[in-house]
Formats: C-alpha cells, sequence, structure tokens
C-alpha cells in the first residue's frame, strides 16, 4: 500500500524520481511499474541489497519496460550524492521523523530537485502519533525510532523554508493508527500477541485482497483516522527547458 500518491505527485513516464529512504522499496518499485527512472536511497545496506533484487526480478518478468532506468544507491540524505538539479520529483516517505537534523535534510532535498519540480513528503499525522507516545516509552524510545512529532504547520515552514510551496495534503492508513496503539498498548516488541498478530493479519488481506469494502472503510475513515499526513509541494523557479 502506498504512502504518497503518484498521480498527485506528477510520476508519470520519462520523469527522473528520488526514493529518498526507500526502505523496502514499495514506492519505488510503483514508480518503476508506472515507467519513471528511479533512484531507491537508502541508508541500510540490506534494504538496499533487498530492493536492487526485486527491482532485477521485476525487470527479468517484464514489469518494468525495458527502457526504464531503476536503480539503489546506498547513502545518508544529509549528504545525497547528486548533483543540484538532478530529480523532477522526490519522494520522502515516513523518513523525516527518524532523521535527527531534519532541515538539513530538507534542504538536501530541495537541492537535488529542479525547479519546478515536487517533492512529496509523509510524516506520521500528528494526534496519532502523539497519542502513540503517550501510551509507550518504548515507542519513543526505541533505536532507529522516531525523534519528532509534527504539527502540519510546523513541517509546512520547515519545507517551504528550502524554497517549495504547498500543492496539496491528504491523509493515509487510517486502518494502521489503532493498529499502533493497540502495540504500544501490550508492548511495541510483541508483535506475536493475538490481537495484535490478528490485526496484522487484518493488515495484510487488506493490501493483497483489496476488498471493495476495506476500501470504502479506508477512504472514510482516512480525514479522521489516517496515521500519516502526505504533502505535495513544488520547488520555486521555472523549470528548465527540455
Amino acid at each position: 500500500m502506498l504512502t504518497v500518491e503518484l498521480g498527485r505527485a506528477g510520476i508519470a513516464p520519462g520523469a527522473r524520481v528520488l526514493d529518498l529512504g526507500c526502505g523496502g522499496g514499495r514506492h519505488a518499485f510503483a514508480v518503476a511499474r508506472a515507467g519513471a527512472d528511479v533512484v531507491a536511497l537508502d541508508a541500510d545496506a540490506s534494504e538496499c541489497s533487498g530492493v536492487a533484487g526485486m527491482l532485477a526480478a521485476m525487470r527479468s518478468e517484464g514489469e518494468v519496460a525495458s527502457g526504464t532506468r531503476a536503480g539503489v544507491v546506498r547513502a545518508d540524505a544529509l549528504r545525497l550524492p547528486f548533483p543540484d538539479s538532478s530529480f523532477d520529483r522526490v519522494v520522502a516517505a515516513e523518513v523525516l521523523e527518524h532523521v535527527r537534523d531534519d532541515r538539513a535534510a530538507i534542504a538536501e532535498l530541495a537541492r537535488v530537485l529542479r525547479p519546478g519540480g515536487v517533492l512529496a513528503v509523509s510524516v506520521p499525522r500528528l494526534w496519532p502519533e502523539a497519542l502513540n507516545w503517550a501510551l509507550s516509552a518504548q515507542y519513543r524510545t526505541s533505536p532507529g525510532g522516531h525523534v519528532r512529532i509534527y504539527r502540519r504547520s510546523e513541517l509546512r515552514r520547515r519545507v517551504c523554508a528550502a524554497g517549495m510551496v504547498p500543492v496539496a495534503t491528504h491523509h493515509a492508513h487510517a486502518l494502521h493508527s489503532p493498529y499502533w496503539w493497540l502495540r504500544c498498548l501490550v508492548g511495541v516488541d510483541r508483535p506475536d500477541h493475538p490481537l495484535v498478530a490478528a490485526f496484522h493479519e487484518l493488515l495484510v488481506w487488506e493490501m493483497t485482497a483489496s476488498p471493495r469494502s476495506m476500501r470504502v472503510l479506508e477512504r472514510l475513515l482516512r480525514p479522521l483516522l489516517g496515521k500519516s499526513l502526505v504533502a505535495y509541494y513544488r520547488r520555486e523557479g521555472a523549470a528548465p527547458a527540455r
């Protein structure tokens, strides 16, 4: 299940896209299937290896068009190994809440995005995330966990300070909020708890089978319970001629 909506981000065949903090690669895979060139970047070597293997398998199975470029880079979000204005679109889904110096990371994202290009960024929504922090000290202190909670206005200020203008926002993953509240209640290190395991199976079924009833429920609950805030920004300045 994607957090960023590719259509809203303007991701189309021929676009050059950076998936920052790609993790398991869900957005990078979708971008490649859409016919856009993608670089999946992460600091974790094992994540990079897994994504590279999956992209190779997708290409061999014909899921990626022969002319579409899809690669993986291991790098730090604070020191991106790309020239200025390298990408038409940048996706940073559920990344900034993990980065100590998020202003520096946002500045790097703006630097590698071409003028007129679109940045799609998502972070945990304020009130569901605040409830997680209140329910579990372990949730907020685990290594590699979230180091801050964003208000929508604060995220906008930080991104706009890097030369971006807001375009649109929405929420995503309504059913993930109660799942994480339950995890926090029983212990975030207990994914095998019967209630947690049953809820996880429900989420997997929702993502794989995608029944209409669950899609409707997700859409109805998203404005209230959506765990992720997704925001789209455009870099100021005229797009270069091609």
